[in-house]
């Protein structure tokens, strides 16, 4: 066999054992859960994508509510993919699970194909790179979720993995002229259209597309007023193919809300603003992506990074521009560390893609002095037995979850569906579990499918006064979840009706998800 054949045959093997790996850590999470009497999701927004789904699926509309389109879904694209689910008539939990193990296996494979592109010469190192991801506590979480951010990160590092293709293909010399102008046509094109797809998946995705686009107008270095034309065309076509394929969500938000952007985007940066100092929002950002065998890799990333910047190797350095832009914009924008941090979770593969590489070019296994040798070898086994042992401790985080979202939100649908009318107004923060087990008319007060809140959403005397000029019969939120609901909570006008008492909750320290019966409205 030759050897392009036998390197062939290792990458098909390393892509096989990674995607059963990815499929072993969502299954073994999924599986643990339902051992306890828990199927579902660890997040009451996984609820409103599937409603989303559904609705899609049945009419053709995206809408939470049937027949009244919403611009409230921040993921257009992972509503389409699971409304396949619904067409093709399975089980929506199942096949969300399934889409969520496929997306962390392209997670693993993709930062394994990155690892190799780094350091060609340590095939071992970027092998372990993407076993690390296929494990990673937190990444395996998200693909059993229900929610987009595993394919959010999957397609972030396949955008990655084209621009260095293209890098790599402006590099060679053996290109024949006459197919560099169609291929820089092609690849453009591609930027544009995968580009675009992350964005539909995620907002915060059009950020990466334009560091891409704008980083191959001038990588590597042109060597010409003709090439720099060529690339500003390419950057053209980019950006056109990137036009394309966002201006329907754009123009459909724009119909139905007013703004571009869905209503959570702008609802979440009004609802979590805190006044702390950059330093501080920024490690309550980091934080979270830390909380796993990573740690140990930390050095190796600072290694990397430092001997990136030393050697001015600009392409490489864009992945790392990425990591830090994403963590900074959310520190700035929405400085949350909630749900085991999980819009960080797109940047961990990145820390643990420089971490190995960084950490591969100091490791001595082999070496002949002992103290070298064993430390080598003993970061090697500690990197392992950590990461096996957070992905129980994840195991046992993904069921706690499920169990809270069941216990709460879920209970309390119940509570709803035999306490009150059909035709009842009834106003919640989180609406989905409500949205999808039951038909009532809804007051989002979270801003998803009423934007009108967001202006207010953190005043409980006009949130209140709203409500009772709404005509909603009863509202539906934490006591605890912030000073505003506290204030609703001991508002005379709101009359506790049910709370849940599930007990993990309590244990936790917080209260439970309760009813009000709203007094002094207009209730129909």
């Amino acid at each position: 066999m030759s050897a392009s054949g036998i390197q062939g045959r290792a990458q098909w093997i390393v892509f096989c054992s990674l995607m059963l790996l990815a499929l072993l850590s969502v299954g073994g999470y999924v599986a643990w859960s339902y051992s306890q009497g828990l199927l579902g999701f660890p997040l009451d927004d996984a609820w409103i994508h599937q409603t989303y789904a559904r609705n899609l699926a049945e009419t053709g509309q995206l809408a939470f509510l049937p027949g009244q389109p919403s611009a409230g879904s921040t993921s257009p694209a992972w509503s389409f993919l699971l409304s396949v689910g619904y067409l093709l008539g399975v089980d929506f939990r199942a096949w969300t699970y399934l889409l969520g193990g496929i997306s962390l296996a392209a997670t693993a494979w993709l930062t394994y194909r990155l690892c190799l592109r780094l350091i060609p010469s340590r095939p071992t190192a970027a092998l372990c790179a993407g076993l690390l991801c296929a494990l990673e506590w937190h990444l395996v979480w998200a693909a059993a979720s229900g929610m987009e951010t595993i394919l959010f990160t999957a397609l972030s590092l396949a955008l990655l993995e084209y621009f260095f293709s293209v890098v790599a293909a402006r590099r060679s010399p053996d290109r024949p002229a006459s197919m560099q102008k169609e291929q820089a046509i092609v690849s453009a094109a591609g930027i544009g259209l995968l580009g675009g797809i992350l964005t539909l998946t995620r907002p915060e995705g059009l950020g990466l597309a334009g560091l891409v686009i704008a980083a191959l107008v001038f990588l590597p270095r042109p060597t010409g007023w003709n090439e720099i034309r060529s690339r500003l065309a390419a950057a053209a076509v980019s950006l056109l193919t990137l036009g394309a394929v966002l201006a329907p969500y754009l123009v459909f938000n724009l119909r139905t809300s007013g703004a571009i952007w869905p209503n959570t985007f702008y609802a979440k940066q009004v609802e979590y603003q805190v006044d702390w100092p950059l330093p501080l929002r920024f490690w309550w950002v980091l934080r979270p992506t830390l909380a796993g065998a990573q740690a140990v890799l930390v050095p190796g990333f600072l290694y990397a990074a430092y001997r990136l910047g030393r050697q001015r190797d600009w392409p490489a350095i864009v992945p790392l521009v990425w990591w830090l832009t994403s963590l900074l914009v959310y520190a700035l924008r929405l400085p949350v560390s909630y749900q085991h941090g999980r819009y960080a979770m797109p940047t961990i593969p990145l820390l643990i893609l420089y971490g190995t590489w960084g950490t591969a070019l100091f490791l001595r296994p082999q070496a002949p002095q002992l103290g070298v040798r064993v430390l080598s070898r003993s970061l090697v086994l500690a990197t392992a037995v950590l990461a096996l042992l957070f992905w129980g401790r994840g195991a046992q985080a993904f069921r706690d979850d499920v169990g809270f979202i069941e216990g709460e939100m879920v209970a309390t649908t119940r509570w709803l569906n035999e306490n009150t009318a059909p035709d009842e107004l009834i106003a919640v923060h989180d609406i989905g579990a409500v949205g999808y087990l039951i038909e009532r008319p809804l007051l989002d007060l979270a801003g998803l499918i009423t934007p009108e809140v967001i202006p207010f959403m953190s005043d409980a005397e006009q949130l209140a006064d709203w409500m009772i000029e709404r005509g909603a019969g009863y509202a539906v939120f934490f006591p605890d979840f912030s000073s505003t609901y506290a204030q609703l909570a001991a508002d005379a006008r709101f009359q506790q009706a049910y709370c849940t008492e599930y007990a993990w909750t309590r244990s936790a320290g917080h209260e439970n998800l309760c009813v009000y019966r709203l007094v002094g409205g207009n209730r129909r």
